[in-house]
């Protein structure tokens, strides 16, 4: 997936994302903003991971979300 997509709909996609990461709290995805580097830290630092423990979360992840269409008008 390209993770541009994730943060140019970041909107659409943090509801997905807190989902998923249930300790991220709205503030946190406000500063996220979408960057994957920023959510790979706070997922880290959150779940107590490994660095390569939050990188295969975040892959798997944009597995599940690889069909998600954006659509443009909503």
């Amino acid at each position: 997936m390209n993770w541009d997509i994730v943060e140019g709909n970041w909107l659409q996609f943090k509801g997905k994302i807190r989902a998923r990461w249930g300790k991220l709290t709205n503030d946190e995805l406000d500063l996220i903003a979408g960057k994957r580097l920023e959510l790979l830290g706070k997922i880290q630092e959150l779940y107590g991971l490994t660095i390569e423990e939050a990188e295969s979360q975040i892959q798997f992840f944009e597995k599940q979300v690889k069909h998600y269409k954006v659509h443009a008008d909503k």
